[in-house]
């Protein structure tokens, strides 16, 4: 039935004050339909998880983490990494000689879009890096931070988890402007006669930023391996962090190329 009979049953009053309106409007023919509206229903997005068990299930990857004094509660274990990436986003055309690994998510707002794989077993490449989406940051542990405060920045997921208030590049340095960090103080590993990261901290330095200059007295080579000493990292971090010229003169007499 069109609105027009309805209301004409209905309510006569209110159907001579439609036939007014209508006639108003332009719409003059008989028994006309109000056209229905057209409703657009946004597709749902549905947020990507780790169907994986944790790495503590494991006597393997749990003892690996426990001798490096690393919570096995907080990653997971992988026993076939390549096929379980693939059943994420196809990213090995050969799974044949597949490996166990240790996985590290990435999340950004609480959504999964990267990991790290890292070998138990002797492997000359120690972690692999995947994106599920490649325009996010690849950045381990940006939604645990407040980006109000100073930001300390590791080269590995490990080690970011023995420093408050701490993300860890999961590859090359970016902008961490664009993720909303202000103020980053930069903790690259001891290793003073590696020219990549001598490079790196000297880079960091010319752009007026804040970066860790390790004491002399330090051997151990990143953080973890620090903490394994017995060393107070965070009260380490805090005494040798510089900027500007201090810390050109700090990073002169620490490098050794």
């Amino acid at each position: 039935m069109s609105l027009n009979n309805f209301l004409k049953q209905v309510d006569p009053a209110v159907h001579k004050q439609y036939v007014m309106e209508k006639f108003k409007g332009g719409h003059t023919g008989r028994n006309f339909v109000i056209d229905q509206p057209d409703i657009k229903f946004e597709a749902p997005k549905f947020k990507k998880k780790l169907k994986l068990p944790k790495a503590s299930d494991y006597p393997r990857p749990a003892g690996y983490l426990t001798a490096r004094k690393l919570n096995p509660d907080d990653f997971y274990y992988a026993e076939h990494f390549k096929k379980f990436v693939n059943s994420l986003k196809q990213t090995f055309d050969d799974t044949t000689h597949d490996e166990e690994r240790i996985i590290i998510p990435l999340y950004y707002e609480k959504n999964l879009i990267g990991l790290q794989g890292r070998s138990i077993n002797p492997n000359p490449v120690k972690y692999i890096t995947v994106m599920l989406d490649d325009d996010a940051p690849k950045i381990y542990g940006l939604d645990n931070i407040r980006k109000d405060a100073p930001v300390y920045v590791t080269e590995g997921p490990f080690d970011s988890t023995f420093i408050r208030n701490s993300i860890a590049m999961c590859g090359a340095d970016a902008n961490v402007d664009r993720w909303g960090i202000s103020n980053p103080v930069w903790i690259y590993d001891n290793e003073p006669r590696n020219r990549e990261i001598t490079n790196r901290i000297s880079k960091t330095i010319d752009s007026g930023q804040s970066v860790v200059i390790w004491p002399e007295s330090i051997d151990d080579k990143d953080i973890n391996d620090m903490v394994m000493s017995g060393l107070d990292v965070q009260s380490v971090i805090e005494s040798n962090t510089y900027s500007g010229l201090e810390a050109k003169l700090k990073f002169t007499t620490w490098k050794k190329i």
